[in-house]
């Protein structure tokens, strides 16, 4: 789990709970909140609040990692916020179900829109589906006064410095998955999609015209032997793949350059398959192709766009943004085998391995204690891994830390792969 990234969440069983783990101390920097859902909870949240001093020592609290696992069920908000006492507050907020009518016209209006649809499987929130100037006239976000704070602590304020700090973790909920919102309304993630599925359904019936009915054929006729006239020669193929279309940039849509860049992939790989007879992905695991996919990303720096496709990666494997990211410095230092050697420790057989730390002795490196496939030296800041294609591969970790990242090209001598490493 990354600083900044999304906090993993445990459904209850009933898909009417859902816990959220604690999220580590952040630098407080921008906006708490990226999406314009959560910066509309952080509004409310400022709007109900006469005291800026307890919101900005709720945000620090926040920030800090001050808020343990937070609770979301229908109508309520829980967690334990630790204070300058000892033991934590227990911090609660709460706020209006819609009623069964309120879930009717929601869900009927999700379902007239296929687009709706699209964007909350996509875990975003459309404007027209949240404002109560929308088309379902019902308010989902909270405006002034919907939200009831309460807290185990003394102070009286409204809301105090510990619920504060709830709202503005409870704003990163909601950037990652408005189906949180949707939740503290009512109604849980399954129930919906399973709900949204029927009426769409029912809905795409109503508009589909009649067909005829087709005329019927004796089976004797259909299986009588016919004469078919050859198949036509299959087209050339291209020297490259095509370049894809140009995709606007819509309100509640997909990015444009997330989507560019999911058919620019699709369209190298239908090539290499064209001519090649062979899917260059064939044997991928999901993880492996997530992180092919972020590992083709620009590296010069992460753009907004970048950011939201690792968020979306990541949540769709079940890693945290902190494992993709050190997941792809493993792929582009060494692609499938360079993720394998950061994953999985493996028994070299005698041979290569053996002879490595000769090899680095005699070349006046230090010490090098091994462990399975890797070798680390005494300070415990360099290490070298052996992989399966007889390579070695340089990791670098932060003096007294246990936390290991691939650095320079591997090489399929120790001495030259810790050279590099090194310099």
């Amino acid at each position: 789990m990354s600083p900044g990234g999304s906090p993993a969440a445990r459904p209850g069983p009933d898909d009417l709970r859902r816990t959220f783990e604690a999220v580590p101390a952040r630098a407080s920097e921008g906006s708490f909140a990226e999406s314009w859902w959560g910066r509309a909870w952080v509004d409310a949240l400022q709007s109900l609040s006469m005291d800026e001093g307890r919101l900005a020592r709720g945000r620090a609290y926040a920030d800090g990692g001050h808020v343990a696992a937070v609770t979301v069920t229908p109508g309520r908000v829980i967690a334990y916020v630790h204070g300058s006492r000892p033991r934590p507050y227990r911090a609660e907020l709460r706020l209006r179900t819609l009623s069964a009518s309120d879930w009717d016209t929601f869900l009927d209006a999700v379902a007239a829109r296929p687009g709706h649809l699209s964007a909350l499987l996509d875990k975003e929130m459309p404007h027209s589906l949240a404002d109560t100037a929308g088309e379902t006239g019902i308010r989902l976000l909270p405006a002034a006064g919907d939200l009831d704070p309460d807290c185990s602590c003394p102070d009286r304020g409204w809301p105090c410095k510990h619920v504060a700090a709830l709202c503005f973790q409870t704003a990163r909920l909601l950037d990652s998955d408005p189906f949180v919102l949707l939740l503290m309304r009512g109604r849980g993630e399954r129930e919906l999609l399973e709900e949204l599925g029927r009426r769409n359904a029912e809905h795409s019936a109503r508009e589909r015209p009649e067909t005829p009915a087709m005329p019927s054929v004796l089976a004797q006729e259909a299986l009588a032997d016919r004469f078919l006239p050859p198949l036509p020669a299959p087209l050339p193929v291209p020297p490259h793949p095509g370049e894809p279309p140009s995709y606007p940039e819509l309100p509640g849509a997909r990015d444009p350059l997330g989507l560019d860049h999911l058919a620019t992939d699709a369209a190298a790989r239908a090539h290499t398959m064209l001519t090649t007879g062979e899917d260059p992905l064939a044997g991928l695991s999901t993880w492996q192709d997530a992180v092919r996919i972020a590992a083709s990303r620009p590296t010069a720096g992460l753009t907004a766009t970048t950011r939201a496709l690792y968020r979306e990666l990541a949540f769709a494997t079940g890693r945290s943004t902190t494992d993709l990211a050190r997941a792809v410095a493993a792929w582009r230092q060494g692609g499938a085998e360079g993720l394998e050697v950061l994953e999985t420790p493996w028994d070299p057989p005698a041979g290569p391995f053996d002879r490595a730390r000769p090899a680095l002795a005699a070349a006046d490196h230090p010490r090098f204690q091994p462990w399975r496939n890797q070798l680390t030296n005494a300070g415990g800041t360099l290490q070298l891994r052996f992989g399966h294609d007889s390579r070695w591969y340089g990791y670098e970790s932060e003096p007294g830390e246990d936390d290991w990242w691939p650095r320079a090209t591997p090489d399929p001598d120790p001495v030259a792969a810790l050279t590099a490493l090194r310099g």
